[in-house]
Order: C-alpha cells, then sequence, then structure tokens
C-alpha cells in the first residue's frame, strides 16, 4: 500500500472513520504528483505543468464560447478547478450550511468538498465505506440508484427499511429495529434521503428526534455509526410541523462514534440540474482538522483517479448566481411556484377520493408524490401477501398514461411516482384525473 494513504489511515483509524473504511477506501489517497506540483508552482512566473495552453497569461478560449459564457473571465472558463474544488465556492457553501442549519453554529464541521454531482458524491462514499457484503440500510421505497451505487458497484448488501406506518408515519419502530440489528455486529451504515426521492415526505420533528434518538443509542451501546444525509431535495418544505434543518446538522455533535456525511448541493435547490455540482460534507463530534484533512485527501484521491475535477464554469457561474442580489427573491418566488403545486396536489387528492387500487404515500416537501398501486383480490398462488392486498400494476398504469401522452415514473410495479413540480398547475387536475381512470382500468 503507498505511504501516502497508510499515513491518512494513521489518522483515521484513530477516528470514527477508521472502522468504516473499505479496502477501496484504504488504498486511496491524494498523489503528490501533477495536480500538487501545479498547486505549488501556481506563483510562478513560467508555469510549466499542468496540460493546458496559455497566451499573455489567460488560458486560450475559443470566442464563441466566450461569448456563450458571458460574464466570465477565461480562467473561470476552461480552466481545471482544484480536485476540492474552487475555494470561494467551498467557503460560501460552508456559510450557507451554517445559516440553513442553525445546530451547526458553532460546531465545527469540514469544509465541503466539491463533487461532480450528488450522484457521484454517494458514489465516493461508497468508494470509502463500503466493501463486498457490507451491509448498508436503506428506507423502502428508496431511489433506484442506491442499488446501482452500493450492490453493483461495491457488491454490498443494500437492507431496506419501510418507510411508513399502516397510518401513515415515519415508521421509526422499523428503524430502531433495524439499527439495533445492525448495531450487534458493532457497524451501523444508513443513508438517509430526506425530502424523500420518490415519496416527497420529511419527519415532523418528533419523527426526526425519534431516529436521533435511536441513532444515539446504538453509538452508546458501542456501534460505530456512519450516517450519510442525501441532502438532494433540501430547503423544498411545505408543511409547519416537519423538520426545517438537515439531520446533519444535528449528527454533527450527537455522539464520539457517529460520523456523519452531507451529501447536497445546488443542484435543486438553485435549480441547476445539469451543472452537476455538489458537496461532501464529514462531521462528528469527535472530528478535528486532522481527521478532516485526512478525509478530504481520501475524497480528493477518490475524485483524482475519476473525473480529475468538477465543473469549472458551473461553480464560477453559481458562485456568481449567489453574489446578484436578483438570485435570492427570485428563488423565492420559484419556492413559491413550487408550493402552489404542491397545494393543487393536495387540494385534488383531498376533493376526489383515491380508487381502491392506488394508495397516495404521504408527501410534504421536494418534488414528488407517489402511489402504492395494489389490487384487492384472493391469492391461489402461494405465497402470498398476508393483507390480501398484492402490488400490481404500476407499469400499467405508465403505459397507460403513455398512451394519453403523459409520463409518469414505475418504481418497480408497486410504485408509482408523479413529479408535480414539473407540472403546470392548471394541468394538475387533468394530470391526476388521468392517473385515476388508469387505475380504474
Amino acid at each position: 500500500m503507498h505511504e501516502l494513504a497508510l499515513e491518512l489511515n494513521a489518522v483515521l483509524d484513530k477516528s470514527p472513520a477508521g472502522p468504516f473504511l473499505s479496502s477501496l477506501g484504504r488504498r486511496l489517497f491524494f498523489p503528490r504528483g501533477i495536480i500538487a506540483q501545479a498547486m505549488e508552482a501556481k506563483k510562478t512566473g513560467l508555469n510549466a505543468t499542468l496540460g493546458m495552453a496559455f497566451n499573455k497569461g489567460k488560458p486560450l478560449i475559443l470566442s464563441p464560447l466566450l461569448k456563450n459564457l458571458p460574464g466570465l473571465k477565461p480562467e473561470e472558463a476552461v480552466i481545471y478547478a482544484p480536485t476540492a474544488g474552487i475555494e470561494a465556492f467551498r467557503q460560501v457553501w460552508k456559510t450557507a450550511l451554517i445559516n440553513k442549519n442553525p445546530s451547526l453554529k458553532g460546531t465545527y464541521f469540514s469544509l465541503p468538498i466539491v463533487v461532480p454531482g450528488i450522484t457521484a458524491g454517494i458514489s465516493y462514499i461508497a468508494d470509502l465505506f463500503l466493501d463486498s457484503d457490507d451491509e448498508i440500510l436503506a428506507a423502502n421505497p428508496s431511489w433506484d440508484n442506491y442499488s446501482l451505487i452500493f450492490e453493483e458497484r461495491r457488491g454490498a448488501v443494500l437492507k431496506t427499511i419501510p418507510l411508513f406506518t399502516e397510518q401513515g408515519g415515519l415508521n421509526t419502530r422499523a428503524f430502531e429495529k433495524a439499527i439495533k440489528e445492525q448495531a450487534a455486529k458493532g457497524l451501523v451504515r444508513i443513508i438517509l434521503n430526506f425530502p424523500h426521492n420518490p415519496s416527497g415526505y420529511t419527519p415532523l420533528v418528533t419523527e426526526a428526534n425519534t431516529l436521533l434518538g435511536v441513532i444515539k443509542e446504538a453509538a452508546d451501546k458501542g456501534a460505530s455509526v456512519l450516517v450519510i444525509c442525501d441532502d438532494a431535495y433540501f430547503g423544498l418544505f411545505y408543511e409547519e410541523e416537519i423538520i426545517k434543518e438537515s439531520l446533519f446538522a444535528r449528527l454533527v455533535n450527537l455522539h464520539e462514534k457517529v460520523l456523519a456525511v452531507k451529501i447536497d448541493g445546488p443542484t435543486k435547490e438553485d435549480y441547476v440540474w445539469g451543472f452537476r455540482t455538489a458537496f461532501i460534507t464529514f462531521g462528528s463530534k469527535s472530528l478535528d482538522e486532522n481527521t478532516a484533512a485526512a478525509l478530504e485527501k481520501k475524497c480528493m484521491g477518490a475524485i483524482r483517479s475519476s473525473v480529475s475535477c468538477a465543473n469549472t464554469p458551473a461553480q464560477y457561474l453559481t458562485l456568481k448566481s449567489w453574489e446578484d442580489p436578483e438570485t435570492w427573491p427570485e428563488k423565492e418566488a420559484f419556492y413559491s411556484l413550487l408550493y402552489s403545486r404542491y397545494r393543487a396536489v393536495k387540494q385534488f387528492l383531498a376533493e376526489n377520493p383515491v380508487p381502491s387500487s392506488l394508495q397516495a404515500l404521504p408527501f410534504n416537501s421536494g418534488y414528488f408524490m407517489s402511489f402504492r398501486c395494489s389490487v384487492q383480490q384472493s391469492c391461489t398462488v402461494q405465497p402470498c401477501c398476508t393483507s390480501g392486498n398484492k402490488p400490481s400494476g404500476a407499469e400499467k398504469i405508465r403505459q397507460a398514461m403513455l398512451a394519453k401522452g403523459i409520463g409518469t415514473i414505475a418504481w418497480g410495479d408497486e410504485y408509482l411516482r408523479v413529479t408535480f413540480a414539473a407540472i403546470e398547475e392548471k394541468d394538475i387536475p387533468r394530470l391526476y384525473r388521468a392517473i385515476y381512470e388508469a387505475a380504474e382500468n
């Protein structure tokens, strides 16, 4: 193993991250090669390090590119960004995290690391902390890419937890049972995604407190706990009683044996889906500058060995948008637009009884809501589900909707996801009537 990797491992083995490092995670390091040497040579008069072409101190850029990137200097448009991201971009995001999550005030957590999208961030964390046959907990239903990342790429085992009770709230008892089972083995790995994809649910304050209590209890009894917070849709909260902070903000000071990882970014928060720009942030009650620096270098090794660095113009464009006073009232206007669509869906569901073959899952935030698709039937083929409600029909409904020129997502054959955020308010009744009609037929 490389000596730089060994140095980082020696630091991390004394931290809550140590027990979770995968074989790949232990091998990763940030090389003192081209990138590191170029950083050292950045202030020299003749910098013959990076593989780029310059003229009069500026990187070469095609005029059409410059013309179509108004406001960006050549060095903001086409130059390589640092592996961990543009420093100012990272600093501004850290400040924003504190402003959006008051519990973080006065708390030490790492400087966010820029990655090429939230998917990449989750994948890098899987590289660091998951080996073949390691188990990680996630809600059921959950984003389908979790399976691809954790199981197919890393060979880990994705163990799912029923997200909701029969009454419709967060199934905290199921989470408690699953976490205790993992804690008995010494290591707990769990990914939490709120606002949730595909259901559009964020826990109530009371539910969040219960979940945090379960995690703390597991750590109190000696288990090391890794909590990955997939906060892709953070900030799009539509009801007062739900928790408005990321769980990361509460996990950072929860326990010395709890390592929290926040993966978020402007993708959804700033409506820049194609920018493929996100952040990884680490926090723990036992995190210090030495440990944070080691984790940063591990992540830089993952980035350098895959895409090298994140998109430079996307970082600068986003940074400039944050500096523009027009951004904030416009973001408020966009939020109001999504909120009105959310209320329109709620109103339709309240005024139009859901067909017996559909069950609307609870939703209160984000972009989506989902239906569980089932039919009442007497099963003659064993085994059958005990309730008599056998999952069926999501794909058939999706196909029927396509025939009407309407697109929805079938989540397997059990769930139908609807992105209300993408639908004009005036079209929401027509959309949901079509879903009802397809389900009834």
